[in-house]
């Protein structure tokens, strides 16, 4: 990045380079915190979020999902987001937050602290490659998704995510983009930091959860899918479905809808026409053309 700016950090802005914790916090060197990532987009009379008030509320139940407690309320992290953004001058961008515990912790593996807050808004960029629509490649990763027995998966943690990076690894030195993962039941669970959507006669499909993490992304899809009489369905998928899916495409919060062009060694339409149809309303949602889904943004400055 080149244009680094400030970061709020329990209640104060503070320049990016000083927004560090200690290598033997617990949040680093236990991987106990947790964090969420929404998009925030320019819109007529200013800029938006895209839907904050349900990663506050996904924010809120990870830490409970972990048995532990944030030291700000919703409403004060809100706050400090329209701080930080306003402050940075970002209009298309990313906001990252974290929740964690900051303090060093040798020993301790519990602690009685509450967590404290980050907060970072990052300007898109080509790095960040917001909005891209490009068709990508997705393979089976080896690697099996996290059982929900061992760990919360729903909750948005940063330890869950080592299982998502040596699935994307595992694709990448194959030759694909990204790797879907499957769980230790045998059932399609989500990729590494993406959900999963196939289209079969007409109908739009996506695992159930419960063995995965509920993404706003995912949740929006599916919400803008019922509003447009599209059908869908939440429900077990195999291996066997994607390998008979009609189109495929994956969801998350930078770029949206990512569509699949190659599955292993199946080539596929992409996009097809229900993942051309959902790519070009939520293009409208977040252009603010479509006033159906107004409701989804919050003023920010």
């Amino acid at each position: 990045m080149e244009k680094k700016g400030k970061v709020w950090m329990n209640g104060a802005l503070v320049p990016w380079e000083k927004a560090t914790v200690p290598l033997l916090s617990h949040g680093f060197s236990r991987g106990s915190a947790i964090f969420e990532v929404f998009g925030t987009h320019k819109g007529p009379d200013g800029v938006y979020a895209f839907r904050m008030d349900e990663h506050l509320k996904r924010l809120a139940q990870s830490a409970r999902a972990l048995e532990m407690e944030i030291a700000y309320s919703a409403e004060e992290i809100a706050l400090a987001v329209r701080e930080t953004v306003e402050a940075n001058e970002v209009e298309r961008g990313i906001v990252k937050m974290f929740a964690y515990w900051g303090e060093e912790a040798v020993i301790n593996l519990v602690l009685d602290a509450k967590l404290d807050v980050a907060i970072f808004v990052i300007p898109d960029s080509e790095e960040l490659g917001l909005d891209d629509s490009e068709p990508i490649s997705a393979c089976i990763s080896k690697w099996r998704k996290l059982h929900p027995e061992t760990v919360p998966v729903a909750a948005k943690a940063c330890a869950n995510y080592l299982n998502g990076y040596l699935a994307r690894k595992d694709a990448a030195d194959r030759g694909f983009d990204v790797g879907f993962l499957i769980g230790t039941d045998d059932f399609l669970a989500e990729g590494s930091i993406e959900s999963v959507f196939l289209v079969k006669d007409g109908v739009l499909k996506t695992p159930a959860l419960g063995p995965i993490l509920s993404g706003v992304t995912r949740k929006s899809i599916l919400q803008a899918a019922e509003v447009i009489g599209l059908p869908t369905t939440e429900d077990r998928m195999t291996a066997q479905d994607l390998l008979a899916a009609d189109e495929i495409f994956t969801t998350g919060t930078g770029n949206m809808i990512s569509p699949v062009a190659r599955f292993e060694d199946i080539t596929i339409p992409a996009p097809g026409p229900v993942s051309k149809q959902l790519m070009e309303l939520m293009a409208g949602i977040t252009r603010f053309s479509d006033d159906r889904f107004n409701d989804w943004f919050q003023r920010l400055y």
